[in-house]
C-alpha cells in the first residue's frame, strides 16, 4: 500500500512539475490563455441543415480558378474576383459598393456588402480575398470569403438588432501585410473616423483545412499541444485583450453549438500568429474583434504555396465552422 502511494504521489508531482513548465512558457503572455474544449459531444457533421455545400464549392471554384494569380501585382484578376464577390452580395445584400483606395499609383478595391441599413450599430464579418504570389490560395483565403459569401446568404434572411457588413478586404498578404495600406486598414481607419459604432469584428481566415492524423497540429509554444492537442482536427477562435465581452461571447456561443471542435485562445501579440490578419487593424482602432482561423501556418503545410488548392480542404469541416458561426450571430445580444 505504502508503495502504491508512493508511486501515485510521483505521478502528481510529474504532472504538477509539467504544468509549472507550462505556465512558465506562457509568461510571454500579458494575461490567461483560456481553453475549452467541444470534442465527445460533437455532433456529426450530416447535422448541417443551413449551409449549402454546393454554393461553397462553386465560390471556391470561382474564387481560385483564375488565370492569373490574385495577388497585387495582378490587379485585373483582382478586378475580376472583387467583381464576383459583388455580384454574389448584391443578390442578397441591401448594399453594395466598392470601397477604392489608390496604393502605387494603382486602384484597389475592398467590396462591402451590408444588411440592416435602420441600425446604427454595425458587426463587420470580413476576410481577404488576394494571395501571396503565384497560387490559388484555396485556404488562405478563398476559404474565409467563402464564408462571408455563405454568411451574407443566411444571416440576409434574419431580423437581427444591428447592421452587418460582410467586407472583402485586398493587400492583406505581403510586401502590405502590417501596413495602413492593407485593405482592413482601411476600412478600420474610415469607420474610426467617422466614428461609427461597432458592435465587434470578426476576421474569417483560413477555415479549410484539417487533418486527423496525430502530430499535425503545431503551435508558436511546443507545450501548448499539452493543452491543445496534436491533432488539427479544430477551429480557432483567437482573441486579445481588445476583443472584449464580444470576444468572450461568440466563442462561447460558438462551442455550445457543438458543430466541430472549437478552442478559445487568447494571447497577446508578441506570440506569433496573434495578429496575423486583418483584425489587427481594428484592434489598432480599439475596437473589439476576434479572428476565426485553423491556425495557418502551424497546421497548413501548403501556406503560400502552389499547393494550397480546393482539393486540400475539407468542405464538411468548413461548412460546420460557417454554420456554427451562423448560429452564434443570430444569438448575439
Amino acid at each position: 500500500m505504502e508503495r502504491l502511494f508512493n508511486n501515485i504521489v510521483a505521478r502528481i508531482h510529474t504532472k504538477l512539475k509539467t504544468l509549472f513548465k507550462l505556465m512558465k512558457s506562457y509568461s510571454i503572455f500579458c494575461f490567461l490563455i483560456v481553453s475549452i474544449f467541444v470534442d465527445s459531444q460533437t455532433k456529426p457533421l450530416d447535422s448541417l441543415i443551413f449551409v449549402n455545400q454546393n454554393r461553397i464549392r462553386t465560390d471556391l471554384t470561382k474564387i481560385t480558378q483564375t488565370h492569373k494569380s490574385r495577388n497585387f501585382q495582378n490587379i485585373k484578376t483582382l478586378d475580376t474576383v472583387a467583381s464576383y464577390i459583388k455580384t454574389e452580395l448584391s443578390k442578397v445584400c441591401d448594399s453594395v459598393v466598392f470601397q477604392p483606395f489608390s496604393v502605387n499609383s494603382n486602384i484597389y478595391n475592398n467590396v462591402i456588402g451590408s444588411i440592416g441599413l435602420n441600425h446604427k450599430e454595425r458587426l463587420i464579418i470580413g476576410a481577404h480575398y488576394d494571395v501571396c504570389g503565384n497560387q490559388q490560395g484555396a485556404d488562405d483565403n478563398a476559404s474565409g470569403v467563402v464564408g462571408i459569401l455563405e454568411l451574407a446568404r443566411l444571416l440576409s434572411k434574419e431580423k437581427l438588432n444591428y447592421r452587418i457588413d460582410f467586407v472583402a478586404y485586398t493587400l492583406e498578404e505581403p510586401p502590405f501585410f502590417g501596413t495602413k495600406q492593407m485593405g482592413s486598414y482601411i476600412h478600420a481607419n474610415y469607420l474610426y473616423t467617422n466614428k461609427i459604432p461597432i458592435k465587434g469584428m470578426i476576421c474569417l481566415e483560413m477555415i479549410g483545412y484539417y487533418d486527423e492524423r496525430k502530430g499535425s497540429q503545431k503551435y508558436p509554444i511546443p507545450e501548448m499541444k499539452l493543452m491543445y492537442g496534436d491533432t488539427a482536427n479544430f477551429i480557432t477562435v483567437t482573441q486579445s485583450d481588445k476583443s472584449g465581452n464580444f470576444g468572450n461571447e461568440i466563442s462561447t456561443s460558438m462551442q455550445q453549438q457543438h458543430l466541430i471542435k472549437t478552442i478559445n485562445f487568447k494571447g497577446n501579440r508578441s506570440v506569433s500568429g496573434v495578429d496575423f490578419s486583418d483584425h489587427r487593424n481594428y484592434w489598432f482602432f480599439n475596437f473589439p474583434a476576434i479572428m476565426i482561423t485553423n491556425t495557418a501556418f502551424y497546421r497548413n503545410k501548403n501556406y503560400h504555396t502552389k499547393n494550397d488548392t480546393i482539393e486540400t480542404l475539407n468542405i464538411d469541416k468548413m461548412s460546420a465552422v460557417i454554420e456554427q458561426l451562423f448560429l452564434s450571430i443570430k444569438q448575439l445580444r
